[in-house]
């Protein structure tokens, strides 16, 4: 019964070769999901890899290989070694060689092919990963590092179909006609077999309508026809805007490899007390590494031995370097700027913070917007309605009214052309995949399209106070000598904290610290439950603790008791130091607000969008420090509170949730859109729809103006493609633009909405207006 009952079903993963655009992705799923037998079919533009959920009783796993291959790609079980990977064949169904791929474009050179067995769509993140021009047989040949574009297998074509089609232009003014219509047809079939090969291998799975397939008709009618020229042009014009889209996707992906180049390719391992040097990604918790001065770190841990600044701008975008002890945590990618450091291994490679913001990445480009959605379902209906409108436009007018049979099989090709929703189609993935690299380059991650489209539309923004509005660490703001000077205050609260780990007792000895007043461990301390601690220093007797356990051990007269009101309706926490049974003076600590918290609000008010402050702290300490930072506020919330608060803010307008803690989890998932804080828990890192890496305030507003420029964006480039079509579509049927205008408007809007969306690779989303 046990064998009986066993799930038939496993999660399997490839890496695929050539996978270079979102269409790539929709070319494969389309193919593969009609397999019986497969399910749950995920694809990962960015990291290369396919994973499917396959009953082996009703399909065997080299039958997706094969499947996949005969598309024109390559596929090799994630869990081989990428050492082992055979070049791909160059009769693939391209006509093209692609060439290896090259996975340390993504990852610094190790390996990057991530178990995705898991699910990973966090939030409001959709699993869909079929988006892209929605048009399968678009193949995008990977181009390692260092290789030109000429160099590839299509900038080759593009060179010689270019080539002779200047040949045919020289032979049409030289020699004669006949041979010019020759060599045209030459430039013509060349061109057009490898296109015909992948329309071909596309319809045999089952997607008769891509644009591979409208241009061979179209390429073929025109031979057919006598347009032998016309055809030799549209086919080159075709190549070279197949290279220009490579090219702009490529640099759209740039920033995503520079991060895993952050990562030093090799360690330096200290065993025994002996040194050797290793595979960085071999690195396991637990080891010791030793990390020279001016060395990246090569692993996320924490320093054993050693003092030294380490900077962090790789990873968070902060200038200036951080001193750093033992004990203190620092992360791959950052580097160590002054003395030697031996730092203990605490994360995998696959789990560094490097590698944690690009599987981020990695799966936001898997998570469609609604948009993008839309616009996918509609040109599955827009194609066969083209396809049928052109045959109409083919057959009517010599049916009907004695036409002429080439002028309007002409125009129809022309049409087919022209019909083409490549443009309309990228322009929302194009946009999104540029806006979420700017993104990862600022430290705004956004967990893909349906992320960045609720971002965008945010009218209220909600912030846990405590680690988010404030750094989350108590600091003296205020000492007040009473019986004893401010500096003998400090000395004997700082003696009976001594060796303690409470926020509080840390922020009394870092005062201690900073003013320059000696420690010295108190005798007899010992802690009074929910009192304060006591202790003795040079014969005095020293209690620290609220004023209201104070008062049962010294009297307070009316100026002690009206500064201690007016600090705790400041919302600061009092503690009362007592000497020898008399108030020696009074502590006065809070969790300060961030410094760019008020800046925050201010940019977030100039955007139109309204901030409210979320805390469990008690109602004076919310009010006083949504006071000083000009915001609303709800104060003594329990977890489920804030869901309740969410959900009667998301009436009034779209919610963004920010927050740090995992207290924090469940009200970020409720609102539209959950940030979390760089600074903050997996917890809340894993359910949030995004994060402001930096934890800085203000970068919430810069996410918010980041996702208003994208979806601007968006709605120019679905201007710009629906605007060319509606133009050309109406010349080309009424015979005011042929075939090779035809192909140059779709090509052309194809590449310029690229270039729009490539804009968003220089955009500064922290300038505000």
């Amino acid at each position: 019964m046990a064998t009986a009952a066993k799930a038939e079903t496993e999660t399997l993963s490839w890496t695929i070769g050539g996978m270079d655009c979102a269409s790539c992705a929709a070319k494969i799923r389309g193919a593969v999901e009609r397999l019986p037998g497969v399910s749950d079919v995920r694809l990962s533009v960015m990291s290369e890899t396919l994973t499917l959920s396959l009953d082996e009783n009703r399909t065997r796993r080299d039958a997706i290989e094969k499947r996949v291959v005969s598309l024109g790609y390559t596929a090799m079980p994630a869990s081989a070694p990428r050492t082992a990977a055979p070049e791909p064949a160059s009769n693939c169904g391209c006509g093209h060689d692609h060439g290896p791929t090259d996975k340390a474009q993504v990852c610094g050179g190790h390996e990057h092919a991530h178990d995705h067995d898991r699910d990973h769509s966090h939030g409001k993140a959709s699993k869909g990963a079929d988006h892209g021009h929605g048009l399968p047989g678009h193949v995008h040949e990977p181009a390692p590092d260092g290789v030109s574009w000429y160099q590839t297998g299509k900038g080759r074509l593009v060179l010689l179909t270019g080539t002779l089609l200047g040949a045919a232009w020289l032979a049409k003014f030289t020699v004669s006609e006949t041979a010019a219509y020759c060599a045209f047809v030459i430039a013509c079939v060349i061109g057009v077999v490898p296109v015909a090969r992948r329309a071909f291998a596309a319809a045999r799975v089952g997607q008769p309508f891509t644009i591979e397939m409208l241009m061979t008709i179209a390429a073929t009618g025109a031979l057919v026809i006598g347009a032998a020229e016309e055809a030799a042009l549209v086919v080159f014009l075709f190549a070279v805007g197949e290279v220009l889209e490579g090219v702009a996707a490529d640099r759209a992906r740039a920033s995503i490899r520079a991060l895993g180049d952050l990562v030093p390719k090799t360690a330096i391992v200290e065993e025994n007390g002996e040194t050797r040097q290793v595979d960085a990604a071999a690195l396991t918790v637990g080891q010791i590494v030793l990390v020279r001065p001016g060395d990246r770190i090569p692993a996320d841990g924490a320093i054993s031995d050693g003092v030294s600044g380490i900077d962090e701008s790789p990873i968070t975008g902060e200038s200036v370097p951080k001193t750093k002890g033992v004990g203190d945590p620092v992360y791959a990618g950052s580097v160590n700027r002054e003395a030697a450091l031996r730092v203990r291994v605490e994360k995998a490679t696959e789990d560094n913070t490097i590698a944690r913001i690009i599987r981020l990445v990695e799966e936001a480009q898997e998570a469609r917007a609604p948009t993008e959605r839309f616009i996918d379902r509609f040109s599955r209906i827009y194609m066969p309605a083209i396809v049928g409108l052109a045959i109409l436009v083919a057959l009517v007018p010599p049916l009907a009214f004695g036409g002429e049979w080439s002028v309007w099989i002409y125009r129809a090709l022309a049409l087919l052309l022209i019909g083409c929703p490549c443009a309309l189609v990228i322009s929302v993935p194009a946009s999104i995949a540029a806006a979420l690299s700017t993104g990862a380059r600022q430290g705004l991650l956004l967990k893909g399209g349906v992320v960045i489209e609720a971002a965008a539309r945010t009218g209220v923004v909600a912030f846990d106070k405590t680690g988010t509005l404030t750094a989350g660490e108590p600091r003296v703001t205020e000492i007040v000598s009473l019986g004893r000077d401010e500096r003998k205050v400090v000395e004997l609260a700082a003696a009976v904290e001594t060796g303690s780990s409470h926020p509080l007792a840390l922020a009394i000895l870092a005062r201690a610290r900073a003013d320059g007043v000696p420690v010295r461990p108190a005798a007899n301390a010992a802690a009074l439950a929910g009192q304060g601690v006591t202790g003795e220093l040079d014969g005095v007797a020293v209690f620290v603790g609220a004023p209201r356990h104070a008062r049962e051990r010294a009297s307070f007269d009316t100026a002690a008791l009206e500064t201690v009101e007016r600090l705790e309706t400041a919302g600061k926490t009092v503690a009362a130091v007592i000497a020898d049974g008399a108030l020696a003076g009074l502590i006065a600590l809070r969790d300060e607000p961030r410094e760019d918290a008020a800046a925050a609000i201010a940019e977030l008010r100039a955007l139109g969008v309204r901030s409210v402050m979320l805390t469990g702290d008690n109602a004076r300490t919310g009010a006083a420090i949504a006071g000083s930072l000009g915001l609303e506020h709800k104060a003594e919330l329990m977890p489920d509170d804030k869901v309740t608060a969410i959900k009667e803010l998301a009436l009034e307008a779209p919610v963004m949730m920010v927050g740090d803690g995992i207290n924090d989890a469940p009200a970020l998932a409720a609102a539209n859109i959950g940030v979390a804080m760089g600074s903050g828990t997996d917890v809340a890192l894993e359910t949030a729809d995004g994060a402001v890496l930096k934890s800085r305030v203000r970068d919430i507003a810069a996410m918010i103006r980041l996702a208003r420029a994208a979806m601007g964006n968006i709605r120019a480039n679905i201007a710009i493609a629906l605007g060319l079509k509606a133009v050309f579509l109406v010349t080309s049927v009424l015979g005011y633009t042929g075939l090779w205008v035809a192909i140059l408007a779709d090509t052309g809007a194809t590449v310029l909405v690229t270039a729009n969306a490539l804009r968003l690779l220089r955009f500064d989303a922290g300038k505000a207006g």
